[in-house]
């Protein structure tokens, strides 16, 4: 016994003299963190703001009462997201599922890349002799585990796609790409669109409250799978407006490069949830490929605090975001896109949406925050809601309440809407030619506020 006590002394004595902690309580050491603004975005700093009407409810809607609330730092897009920024996650979306078509045909038909055509397009894990312990236990272990059965395997990004019809390389290829495009009998003019029904995004996310507030539930309980049409609903310039010609926006507007940089519309709130998950998930393959690199936190769509704090930069019961009360500048120019007089549309040089970077930015430097398109909010609407919300970071996103918050005012909407402390609502899966929105990503840490930037 006393050898084997001598023994466990000695291997104590051995490891302490080894370790550079000498002994002490140091904590597990990490690489040093140095936070990184994410492209587009401007970082708000937390504080504590008056939030509500600070003047009287002149539309008697007495769902705003003013309160002082606390919100943390966080990150908010300068813009509304753009149809070029929208169109980079539909053409993901599109061309991803285009190639795992072309995969699972290929697997089908016993195609590998060294038979050329559609074989170049074959699952990346084909080849088990190249892979890494790690991913071979994976693929042997967790690969098909779905309704499809090809779950877990790897689609082939670094071959590209071919859209040209006449450089198709194989029938096989040519029917894989003529299941993603209307039926002929559906075409006019010649032309061939896509079937944007099927342009659809799956991802999964945990209902983190739900788990926390239900300590009996599973964790795969509190897993939500979802799966979102993507393409952005253009008959919205039609349904919106009865007995108005609205064609060319409803024909141009989302694909056409004159309109790239203009707020995309058309979006459900569930499809701007998705868009966020799609950012992160997008942003995150990019840092894992570059080793060493930490995963970024999820992208996501502001609470209404978050909102209306950032829309107010930095001013205190001001009535909108450059202060206010006047929609006017000193030189008698309007600060915002909106609609001043009844059916006028243009008094602001403005018909419909204008190009995102437009107006002069509020002082968090964030451009829109009133008028242009009313934004999505992660916020179900109660008009109560001010009354029993918490005072640091409120938020209420009831998932069985289906009315979602917009804020901000649009284009169509009059001076009332684009108050920063005004609340309206849409249902989740509504579009509108006049709702868009932009994403918000946490800040790491703790020490940046108004406070203390302006020490």
């Amino acid at each position: 016994m006393k050898k084997f006590i001598l023994l466990i002394a000695v291997i104590t004595m051995l490891a302490s003299c080894g370790s550079k902690d000498r002994g002490e309580l140091v904590g597990v050491q990490g690489k040093k963190w140095h936070p990184e603004k994410p492209f587009g975005m401007q970082l708000i700093p937390g504080g504590s703001f008056i939030m509500g009407k600070a003047d009287d409810d002149l539309a008697g809607v007495h769902d705003a009462p003013a309160k002082t609330v606390t919100v943390r730092a966080f990150y908010m897009d300068e813009t509304e997201i753009t149809n070029s920024e929208y169109r980079q996650f539909v053409n993901w979306v599109r061309d991803s599922i285009v190639r795992m078509k072309l995969a699972v045909l290929a697997d089908e038909v016993g195609k590998v890349p060294e038979d050329g055509g559609i074989g170049e397009f074959a699952f990346k894990d084909a080849d088990t002799a190249n892979m890494s312990v790690y991913e071979k236990y994976m693929f042997e272990n967790y690969t098909g585990l779905g309704p499809t059965g090809y779950e877990g395997r790897k689609i082939n990004h670094d071959v590209d796609l071919i859209f040209n019809t006449g450089e198709y390389p194989d029938e096989y290829y040519t029917e894989v790409m003529d299941t993603m495009y209307l039926p002929m009998e559906e075409s006019y003019n010649g032309q061939r669109t896509w079937d944007v029904k099927k342009f659809k995004f799956q991802y999964s996310y945990m209902d983190i409250q739900e788990a926390a507030r239900n300590r009996g539930l599973k964790r795969k309980d509190a897993l939500i799978k979802e799966e979102i049409e993507v393409y952005p609903d253009t008959t919205v310039w039609i349904r919106d407006f009865a007995y108005s010609y609205n064609e060319p926006m409803h024909n141009d507007y989302f694909w056409h490069d004159a309109y790239s940089d203009y707020p995309v519309v058309g979006i459900t709130w569930t499809q701007a949830k998705a868009f966020c998950e799609w950012r992160t998930i997008n942003k995150n393959s990019y840092q894992k490929s570059k080793k060493g690199s930490a995963m970024v936190n999820r992208f996501r769509l502001p609470s209404e605090a978050e909102w209306e704090y950032a829309a107010r930069g930095g001013l205190q019961a001001a009535t909108y975001p450059w202060g206010g009360p006047y929609t006017k500048s000193d030189s008698g120019c309007f600060m915002a896109n909106f609609k001043p007089v009844r059916g006028d549309y243009a008094a602001d040089q403005a018909l419909y949406t204008v190009e995102a970077k437009s107006y002069e930015p509020n002082d968090y430097n964030l451009y829109n925050m009133a008028g242009n398109v009313s934004e999505w909010v992660n916020a179900s609407y109660d008009a109560s809601s001010y009354a029993y919300t918490s005072t640091i970071n409120p938020s209420v996103n009831d998932r069985q309440n289906k009315r979602k918050i917009v804020r901000g005012g649009s284009w169509k909407d009059v001076a009332y809407f684009l108050q920063v402390s005004s609340r309206d609502y849409e249902y989740a899966d509504s579009a509108r030619s006049y709702i868009g929105f932009r994403t918000v990503q946490d800040y790491m840490g703790t020490k940046v506020t108004n406070n203390s930037s302006n020490k």
